[in-house]
């Protein structure tokens, strides 16, 4: 039996919370929490709230809490000052006690404006797809690989790397120093030691922490769970780490690629279906051998790929990570990224990969300053439409990718991914089913933002061109 967690009126979710607020109240002051931080999610995945005591605990859940002119702030024009404010409705299976300080709790929510949800509400947006998707036989489940750098400002008030202990202006190793490193695992203990632990409190059974190939750079792996739980997850981790680090006079950035050397952060999307019948099956293997229906999944997300990538890989930034090689890049000349919309077993050079120790796709054209929540939402809908539509994925690539010229990518009907956040959005702007998955307000604010910073992109001057053009022409 499957749950309801999408409504279409505030009063039938003010309703599902109703029995679950006196033992959740309960559960909250027993731990020593005193401060609640009800918290919507805005069109970039960012959380936001207004912090409210326990004695206020019912009235929030029942939607008498604080409201919110979100159109305000949240880059969502389509209302006016003159518009009624958003209501949140605390999610009860979302309670997060903070680690770092017990006497918080962070509480994931969804908005409501003039009793329906709000249609700039992303965390809405994922649970209307996932209702939709699991009343139609399946249910979603995700794993995400968070990379991030760890950073401090140095005297001067420079940002830099927190952990690299190799001179600024010294010898520095030519070939990789940092990725899997004893010595550099080591070095960074101190902040590790606390993000293992508290990780183990929490409860995802964390398997590894990797050093990866920047200076600095990290990557969590953590067990799957479904859909809304892992872009929950993902947003309180990324809080999490910020938190930890400041601790220790860091910060952590998610910028895919803070310099021109280093390796790209990403945040891979491993994604698998279940039966809503069997909830013992993948949907994706049979026996011990890739199902037919993971196939035709494959040609869903192939068919979407550029309009997923936009919301995948949302900023400018995000681009210069997806390229084949870097000069002068710390680990050799191969970034491993993938550069096109194919799929292959294994093959880390193509954009979705079918692993060898597990039956899950992997989206590797994914970062963390992606909206978690609406790129779980196209994932899920593009795959199941590949199923539903039987769309052939084509032949694997089980090749490098990076050997191919041009011409043999064209030979064999191989697409390049978008090369800049213009592209991708241009792609976006057709996408029928983006249109479906986001509905057309949330879409029309996402493209408008996002044209918006291409733009103001092209508008800053950048040391690279003045290196590269001012004294030549």
């Amino acid at each position: 039996m499957t749950n309801k967690i999408y409504y279409e009126r505030i009063e039938d979710a003010i309703e599902r919370n109703r029995p679950g607020i006196s033992i959740t109240k309960k559960k909250l002051e027993e731990a020593g929490v005193k401060y609640v931080l009800s918290s919507w999610i805005d069109l970039h995945g960012i959380p936001k709230t207004k912090p409210v005591p326990m004695s206020n605990f019912k009235n929030l859940c029942l939607g008498k809490g604080p409201q919110f002119a979100v159109h305000s702030i949240s880059f969502v024009p389509e209302l006016s000052p003159a518009d009624t404010d958003q209501v949140m409705i605390p999610d009860l299976d979302a309670v997060y006690i903070c680690p770092w300080d017990k006497t918080t709790a962070i509480i994931f929510a969804d908005l409501f404006w003039e009793g329906a949800p709000y249609n700039v509400c992303p965390r809405q947006a994922l649970k209307r797809i996932i209702q939709e998707k699991q009343d139609g036989g399946y249910i979603g489940f995700a794993g995400i690989e968070p990379e991030f750098i760890v950073m401090k400002y140095n005297e001067k008030g420079e940002p830099v790397k927190a952990i690299d202990n190799d001179p600024p202006h010294g010898i520095r190793p030519r070939k990789q120093a940092f990725g899997y490193d004893v010595e550099y695992s080591l070095d960074s203990m101190h902040f590790l030691k606390d993000l293992i632990d508290i990780l183990g409190e929490l409860g995802w059974d964390l398997h590894d922490v990797v050093a990866e190939g920047a200076y600095s750079q990290f990557e969590l792996d953590f067990h799957y769970t479904d859909l809304l739980q892992m872009a929950d997850r993902l947003v309180f981790l990324k809080i999490l780490l910020k938190e930890i680090a400041k601790k220790h006079g860091m910060f952590v950035t998610f910028m895919p690629k803070p310099t021109i050397g280093d390796w790209r952060s990403g945040g891979h999307i491993n994604f698998s279906l279940q039966d809503t019948e069997d909830s013992n099956s993948n949907v994706f293997k049979d026996g011990d051998k890739w199902s037919q229906k993971s196939q035709y999944a494959v040609g869903g997300l192939l068919a979407h790929s550029e309009a997923l990538t936009a919301i995948t890989c949302p900023t400018v930034n995000s681009y210069n990570g997806l390229v084949p090689t870097v000069g002068g890049f710390e680990g050799g000349v191969h970034t491993w990224a993938p550069t096109n919309i194919t799929y292959g077993h294994n093959n880390r050079s193509a954009q979705f990969r079918l692993p060898q120790n597990r039956f899950c796709i992997e989206n590797r054209a994914a970062d963390l300053t992606m909206n978690v929540y609406l790129a779980l939402a196209m994932t899920i809908s593009a795959a199941v439409e590949g199923i539903n539509n039987k769309i052939d994925p084509g032949k694997p690539s089980d090749f490098d990718l990076y050997a191919l010229t041009d011409e043999d990518c064209k030979k064999r009907g191989i697409r390049r991914l978008p090369q800049n956040l213009l592209h991708a959005i241009e792609s976006l702007k057709k996408d029928k089913l983006a249109e479906k998955v986001l509905g057309k307000v949330m879409l029309n604010s996402y493209i408008n933002y996002k044209n918006d910073e291409w733009e103001r992109y092209h508008q800053a001057v950048t040391d690279w061109e003045v290196k590269e053009y001012l004294r030549l022409y």
